[in-house]
């Protein structure tokens, strides 16, 4: 393997490195916008009221009294413009087991 083979590998690999950190500190930010801003919010308090309501307070997989709402679907640019049709009411144990 010649110098210019090596810097050139060695030079991708760097630049790949690079885009992981991005992305993971982009991540983060995400997951806490999410977790410590969205989640409190008027407007999500709101949106999970009425999907509650609409499953009628049960835990659409198992029946038992939900005190959740779950995500069934996250799209990146729409959050907290999640449509109603992608969340359903759980239990803390349901809730518990679809993220695992």
């Amino acid at each position: 393997m010649d110098f210019q083979s090596l810097v050139l590998i060695l030079s991708l690999i760097a630049v790949w490195l690079f885009k992981r950190l991005i992305w993971s500190i982009k991540r983060k930010r995400r997951r806490d916008y999410y977790r410590n801003i969205y989640l409190k919010s008027d407007a999500w308090q709101r949106k999970r009221y009425i999907v509650l309501r609409r499953d009628n307070w049960q835990c659409v997989y198992c029946g038992a009294p939900a005190t959740e709402v779950h995500h069934k679907r996250y799209a990146k640019r729409k959050l907290g413009k999640e449509p109603i049709k992608w969340l359903v009411s759980v239990c803390s144990i349901c809730h518990e087991s679809l993220h695992k």
